[in-house]
């Protein structure tokens, strides 16, 4: 099966679609003709296995190092192999590991609960309403206004600290997103601790509790077994900060400085097809590329098709581009560079009127 879709010829673009007709319909039907929403739970096995094993070497290896501050150069691999443990989480959030809800739960709490120390139900409730509305102002909780804000109207207001961060914000992006490791363990235990949060039953609250629990003790049992409390603290520290970034690069491409919803007056009733295309940018890249982000490096095809399967958005791509140049709908892809050029050239240019207000002052 997968060896017979990796050889599928690129297919012609799908039928332009009859007036009042979905335009996303004939490039579904074109995808699972090629049997590119089948799951692969052999391929996502492996890479389960060789992350699982990854990371019990790097404990293995601290405790055979012992307390020299050589260790702290296992942070590195360990911070590579926490990223792979996020991308199956993400992917099995988006049951694209398995069609077995209970298996494809199951691994999505090993992966974000117990290895990573990120609240699932957390994750999937901000993550979910993100993939419904992207790039939405109102409603993509990605794009609401925090440390970063994404447009002009945002930065109203915003003085001492926060003023500061809006007016440089493209310069510190990626110093900010060494805190995204710890910033997605407090979110989701804040989360579970909420009274108003997403858990729907006392069961899944404590479960993912006990989850959650289970890593922080066992992290710090690892370190301080393996290490003095100031080099644990510091590996703790490194580990943390290069996921954060690791996270970043992944994530930080992909809407950013693209098509607004919110800033038409047809916005809120774009299809799937533009909704999904015109809010997202691909990077084009290898099979390094692909690794390296996960699979998210194909954002248009993840959004159109959230569960299918990682090894599969590359091959959907030929189709997804030429159905959308029938339509005449733009479809965003740039390198690797390139990329976060214009992601942060766009918080660079949002964060402008703030940066013009404070020149304008006199001393």
């Amino acid at each position: 099966m997968s060896q017979a879709i990796a050889t599928a010829p690129a297919p012609a673009p799908a039928a332009r679609p009859r007036r009042g007709g979905s335009e996303f319909s004939p490039l579904l039907r074109t995808v699972k003709d090629q049997g590119l929403l089948d799951h692969r739970p052999g391929w996502y096995a492996r890479d389960i296995a060789l992350t699982l094993l990854g990371i019990a070497a790097v404990a293995g290896g601290l405790l055979l190092a012992g307390p020299t501050w050589w260790s702290v150069l296992l942070a590195v691999p360990l911070a590579v192999l926490s990223a792979r443990a996020a991308f199956v989480a993400h992917d099995a959030g988006h049951a694209q590991v398995t069609a077995d809800r209970r298996a494809g739960r199951a691994v999505q709490l090993v992966h974000a609960n117990l290895l990573l120390g990120m609240s699932r139900e957390w994750w999937n409730d901000k993550h979910n309403r993100h993939h419904a509305n992207p790039n939405h102002l109102d409603k993509d909780p990605d794009v609401a206004a925090d440390v970063l804000v994404f447009a002009e109207h945002q930065t109203a207001g915003r003085t001492g600290l926060r003023g500061f961060l809006t007016r440089h914000q493209a310069l510190l992006f990626f110093p900010l997103t060494t805190l995204e490791g710890l910033a997605l363990k407090l979110y989701g235990v804040q989360a579970l601790l909420a009274k108003d949060g997403p858990y729907r039953t006392r069961r899944e609250r404590l479960t993912e509790g006990a989850l959650l629990l289970l890593h922080f003790a066992g992290y710090a049992a690892l370190l301080l077994t393996a290490l003095t409390p100031v080099q644990a603290l510091v590996f703790a520290l490194v580990h943390q900060m290069l996921l954060g970034v690791h996270l970043g690069m992944a994530f930080a491409p992909n809407h950013k400085g693209m098509d607004r919803p919110d800033q038409h007056e047809d916005g809120d009733s774009w299809g799937h097809l533009r909704r999904q295309v015109l809010t997202s940018r691909n990077i084009r890249g290898g099979a390094l590329t692909d690794w390296f982000l996960g699979g998210l490096n194909y954002q248009v095809e993840h959004h159109l098709f959230p569960s299918m399967p990682r090894p599969h958005l590359r091959l959907a791509q030929p189709a997804v581009r030429a159905h959308c140049r029938a339509l005449g709908i733009p479809y965003t892809e740039t390198g690797f560079v390139d990329s976060y050029r214009q992601a942060l050239g766009h918080l660079h240019e949002v964060g402008a009127p703030l940066r013009e207000e404070r020149a304008g002052r006199p001393e």
